[in-house]
């Protein structure tokens, strides 16, 4: 509540000078309660292991996702203290921890939710390397991996033949990519329930199609009338189910484009009277702006179809590779963001692209084909790699700017992540990860020691990692990366001038775990 100079209310009495002097006293004696009070909440913080000749900082505390924390130092004496990490057993060499098929149980079967991300809690937290498995080799480089086949583990399988991929599952949350990312959906012998909880799946797919992109379904019901019989089922109840799949997907602005054999395509309306038809009573119900359509970072899905953003109606983005430099309609949306700070951006990226080739000859060499850039804003490093043999993962922040659309408009993949949790891979994904300011800008929220491990749990041994920061968190992340069993090299930037930003550029050993 304001108050006006007017309605304050008058001190009772004269007020004088021994009078004011017992307010004036409590005051300071507050502020010394308060600063104390301040004192102890930063003592007790998240801390960093830095090492130097005469001290080494050692991590002693963690923090809660919703506590976050303070930069607190513990100062070792002993200047030849280093970090140190066991190894994890030897059963956890395919471990991902936010999708741990041992934790399953714990959460209910409604829908398979149980195979969404769950993260463990910081006690339960599995501070250990990942072991390869006995007799690991790195795959064969790319690009003779893409004609290796199998049908076990689709995800890794994809990974190891330098394909993207990424876990997940179509349950009750989100896909975590923004709306209007995809120029095509494919789902085979998915078995997903298309029609089920009012077409709700097919709401979610709806809502990453751009408009005029495709969706393509072979597997049951299509061409039930000669498959039926390997179905378990009658050729009644797969031509009903077919109806209502064109039923549903007509009534969300989808036209059959095209069927032959085994194989469906519908196409997203690119008319945008279509969605105008739409309601939030109607049945399917238009979604409303109460949730942001790009939002997707453990979302819940809504049984509502997302219309196209009014800025994008009749605007085609340019065919690839030219829409890679065209700065898109989206980027206006990110604060801050506009054409000349994307140009800005790419600019940028060149010169530090050539730099790290210079530094790090492997890249842009068969050595490496997965990257990962972990903290991305335009997706401005991948576009200078594109001439490269490689693929990029771009990784926007969960709690920063969401700009993942302008990544996806420049035909460039990537998600949304909060590196306080384990990313949805398996172990030895990467052949190179790419940090740029990461351990700034979440400094204030997670463990350096945990962000560090998840990144050795995801790259390959003999991988390489480069990581761009402050050099205040540089010193602590070569502490803790020589206790992974990392090497490490300091270097400039391209900018030798810049004293606030240097480089560390790591090389993950292969090692072999212990015999039990």
């Amino acid at each position: 509540m304001k108050y006006s100079k007017e309605a304050k209310p008058e001190r009772a009495g004269g007020g004088g000078a021994g009078a004011r002097a017992v307010p004036v006293a409590l005051m300071l004696l507050l502020l010394c309660g308060f600063s104390f009070y301040l004192g102890g909440i930063y003592s007790t913080g998240r801390t960093f292991t830095f090492s130097s000749t005469t001290t080494s900082i050692i991590p002693i505390v963690s923090t809660t996702k919703q506590e976050g924390s303070a930069i607190a130092l513990a100062i070792a004496r002993n200047g030849d203290d280093d970090v140190e990490f066991s190894e994890c057993p030897a059963d956890y060499q395919d471990y991902t921890p936010c999708t741990d098929p041992k934790r399953w149980r714990r959460y209910g079967n409604y829908r398979l939710s149980f195979m969404e991300r769950h993260c463990p809690p910081p006690p339960e937290r599995a501070v250990c390397l990942v072991p390869p498995p006995r007799g690991y080799k790195p795959p064969i480089p790319w690009p003779n991996s893409k004609d290796k086949d199998n049908h076990e583990a689709q995800v890794q399988f994809a990974l190891e033949r330098g394909i993207p991929a990424i876990l997940g599952i179509i349950s009750t949350q989100r896909l975590p990519i923004p709306s209007a990312s995809m120029d095509m959906a494919h789902c085979s012998r998915c078995l997903i329930p298309w029609t089920e909880f009012g077409g709700l799946y097919l709401m979610e797919i709806q809502r990453v199609l751009r408009p005029g992109g495709f969706w393509v379904l072979s597997g049951p019901p299509i061409n039930y009338e000669n498959r039926w019989h390997g179905w378990n089922t009658t050729v009644e109840a797969q031509k009903a189910d077919f109806d209502r799949l064109k039923k549903m997907l007509a009534s969300m602005c989808f036209r059959l484009y095209n069927k032959k054999g085994d194989i469906a395509v519908w196409q997203k309306s690119l008319d945008a009277g279509c969605y105008d038809k739409l309601t939030p009573v109607t049945t399917p119900a238009k979604c409303d702006d109460s949730v942001d359509a790009d939002a997707a970072w453990y979302v819940p899905m809504r049984s509502c179809v997302t219309a196209p953003s009014p800025k994008s109606r009749g605007k085609a983005l340019p065919k690839w590779p030219q829409r890679l430099g065209v700065a898109p309609e989206r980027v206006s949306v990110v604060p801050g963001g506009s054409g000349s700070a994307m140009k800005h951006d790419d600019g940028k990226w060149k010169a530090a692209t050539k730099h790290y080739k210079a530094l790090l000859p492997a890249l842009g060499s068969d050595k490496v084909r997965n990257v990962m850039d972990m903290s991305t804003v335009y997706g401005g490093f991948a576009a200078s790699l594109v001439k490269d043999p490689v693929w990029v993962m771009n990784v926007v922040s969960s709690y920063g700017p969401n700009s993942l659309g302008v990544v996806y408009d420049r035909g460039l993949i990537g998600t949304n992540h909060d590196w306080c949790e384990a990313f949805s891979t398996y172990p030895r994904t990467y052949d190179l990860l790419h940090a740029d300011g990461l351990f700034t800008a979440e400094s204030h929220r997670c463990e350096m020691k945990f962000v560090l491990v998840e990144m050795d749990r995801i790259l390959r041994p003999t991988g390489y990692a480069i990581i761009r920061d402050n050099p205040y968190f540089l010193d602590s992340v070569a502490s803790i990366a020589k206790g992974m069993r990392w090497t490490c090299d300091r270097h400039d930037t391209e900018n030798k001038e810049n004293e606030k930003e240097k480089l560390l550029i790591c090389h993950k050993q292969l090692w072999s775990a212990k015999k039990a």
